[in-house]
Formats: C-alpha cells, structure tokens, sequence
C-alpha cells in the first residue's frame, strides 16, 4: 500500500511481481488476463504468485474483485485452448519434443501428465488445472486424444474459476502481505491431490461393486 507516494516494504516493484501489477495497472483486467494465460504457455511462470497479485490489484482499485476472477479465469481458459489446440495439430512426439525445447521445463513432466490423463481422462482437467506444472500440460494430451472440445471447454472452466478463486480472493483480503499465499500454495495443492485420490478410490470401489453385484444375479 502507498503512504504519502512511499512504497509498503510489500509492495512489488520489481521481478516478474512488479511486471505483473505494472501490466494488470496499464490494461486492466485484459493485463491480468495476459498475465495468467502465459501461465499456461510458459510453465515456469507459477499462478500461485500472479493470481494473487491479480487480488491485489483489485483491492487498490485497478478493477473490482468480480472483474479479477472474469478475466484471470478467461486467460486461463484462453491459454488452455491454446496449448489443446497445439496438442490437436502437433500430435504426441511433436508436442513432446516442443515441450522439450522449453526452458526450466522436463520432457519427464509431460510424459507425467500424459500417463495422468490416460488413467483419468475428465477428472485429470478438472483437477489437474489446480496442480502445478500438471495445469500448463494436461491440456496438451487432451488436444492429442481430441477430447471432445466442450467436455474440455467446461471442465477447464469450472476448475480454473475454482483455483483462480481461493488465490484471488486471498491476495484480495490480505491487500499489500499477498506474498504470504505463497506460503500455503503448498496445502492447497496437496488437498486436490488428496481429493484426486479419493475421488478414483470411491470410482473404482463403485465399479467393483457394480460388477460383483451384476455377477451376483446371472
């Protein structure tokens, strides 16, 4: 927060924070939009900094808290449609040797996020857009296999306004200590994880029982 034009120790003025709110401060919601979206087209940009910093903005006035969630989920959404896209035309081992030639990225993490999606298909966008790393590549097989558009369309909706919530809202209510998210990014992401398991447990117990019970009446 600025007193008498001096700084908050807290306030970004540098690094990819300071270029974040300088961008967010120029163009409004469509900066934090671009801000975001390059998330997906560049990994190593993490969400967990820049979203919040997208709260923050909106609690100095730059846009309100509805237009930070609008447009920080619309470049998420844009920039997962890219990368489909991409995965769409490319095909698996061209999509995999660009990955390659990404910097700070490892071919390893797609392969990862491939054999995730393979196992879990639909489950593996919603979540996967909640997951470090997993959230720039899960879009990629998903474009290879041409999962069908709207299936992908929705499901990367619903679980980017999901994510981009929690770190909106919070670097909207803590104003100038936004950097503090950072710090329980790390449990967050560990509850998805943990719902991720506990959601193909429940599906494969069901279809156990299902089968046994079908086997039960011949």
């Amino acid at each position: 927060m600025f007193l008498l034009g001096v700084p908050d120790a807290h306030e970004p003025a540098g690094g990819l924070a300071g270029w974040a709110v300088d961008l967010m401060g120029s163009l409004g919601g469509p900066g934090a939009a671009l801000v975001v979206g390059l998330d997906n087209l560049f990994p190593p940009i993490p969400s967990e900094i820049v979203l919040p910093l997208a709260g923050f903005s909106a609690s100095k006035g730059v846009f309100s808290l509805v237009e930070a969630l609008i447009w920080t989920t619309a470049g998420s959404v844009f920039g997962a449609v890219v990368v489909y896209l991409a995965g769409m035309l490319l095909g698996r081992d061209r999509a995999r040797g660009l990955v390659a030639r990404i910097p700070l990225v490892k071919v390893s993490d797609f392969d990862r996020t491939e054999q995730w999606f393979a196992k879990h298909g639909s489950k593996a966008v919603f979540f996967g857009r909640m997951i470090p790393l997993f959230r720039s590549f899960i879009s990629l097989p998903a474009g290879v296999e041409r999962m069908n558009f709207a299936k992908f369309l929705s499901l990367t909706t619903l679980g980017s306004l999901a994510w981009n919530t929690v770190f909106v809202v919070a670097g909207y209510l803590l104003g100038a200590n936004w950097y503090l998210v950072d710090e329980y990014a790390g449990v967050f992401q560990q509850v998805v994880v943990g719902a991720v398991v506990v959601a193909t447990g429940w599906f494969v117990i069901t279809r156990l029982r299902n089968r046994r019970s079908v086997d039960a009446r011949k």
